[in-house]
């Protein structure tokens, strides 16, 4: 598969930016809430996570199950709520991020 590389414009090197930065702010409030977790790994992986999901990746948010969608795999699983930001990101999850490791919440964590 080769992979085809256009430059972003300034808008979409600021949007992606912001969107690290959003991720960001969502990893310390979801683990803050869950009182443990790893926020240092969800930071650190936030602006990989923006360009992968943002701009790399092929998605189809409204058919998530699509067999043309790309896949992720996280093998950094400490940084699961980052991963979980970036889905909010693309609106595939609307539950809070802050029910980070309840019992009745789908977000589950390290």
């Amino acid at each position: 598969m080769k992979l085809e590389y256009s430059k972003p414009s300034q808008a979409e090197l600021v949007e992606l930016k912001n969107a690290a930065h959003r991720m960001r702010i969502d990893s310390l409030e979801s683990t803050t809430a869950a009182g443990s977790g790893h926020p240092s790994s969800c930071t650190s992986a936030a602006d990989v996570m923006s360009v992968l999901f943002k701009r790399v990746m092929k998605q189809n948010v409204k058919d998530p199950g699509c067999a043309s969608n790309d896949r992720f795999v996280l093998s950094k699983g400490h940084a699961a709520p980052v991963l979980y930001a970036a889905w909010k990101e693309l609106g595939y999850l609307t539950e809070p991020l802050t029910n980070l490791r309840k019992l009745s919440s789908d977000l589950e964590g390290i």
